[in-house]
């Protein structure tokens, strides 16, 4: 796992979930690829994104099954996006997120991507797949396109 980074209050580091990397590529939701977009960006710019190995391994699976983009494109994007903070579990973390599913009866995923995103220093998961403004382990889900 890479180790710990606190946000700080005036520039805080935000985890991107699968979905809203995906939108980026999703031409069918014209307002949610612009929006997913302009997030990425903004975090890009700002160094304040974060993601981890899951959520490249999801995207790239995602996007060339669903979507069909093309693989070599899907890779490219895969190595933009990890130009963001890249959070990288331990079985530590494994067994953090085991035991975040069996206290908040979230999906093992998202309990994931939650114990990844806080011990990345994250305060809020950008999600739409998670409920909106739930708090897990001090980590708040935020939907962007509500």
């Amino acid at each position: 796992m890479a180790s710990q980074v606190i946000a700080s209050s005036r520039n805080p580091r935000r985890f991107f979930d699968t979905n809203i990397l995906i939108y980026s590529d999703d031409p069918r939701y014209p307002a949610k690829q612009q929006k997913a977009l302009d997030l990425i960006e903004e975090h890009k710019s700002g160094q304040t994104g974060v993601v981890s190995i899951q959520v490249l391994l999801e995207y790239f699976d995602t996007v060339t099954r669903k979507l069909k983009l093309d693989a070599d494109l899907a890779k490219r994007k895969v190595t933009v996006f990890a130009k963001f903070y890249v959070v990288e579990p331990a079985t530590s973390d494994v067994l953090a997120a085991i035991d975040l599913y069996r206290l908040h009866k979230v999906s093992f995923w998202d309990a994931m991507i939650v114990h990844c995103a806080r011990q990345a220093g994250c305060r809020e998961v950008l999600s739409e797949d998670m409920q909106h403004n739930q708090v897990i382990d001090g980590v708040r889900i935020v939907n962007p396109f509500i």
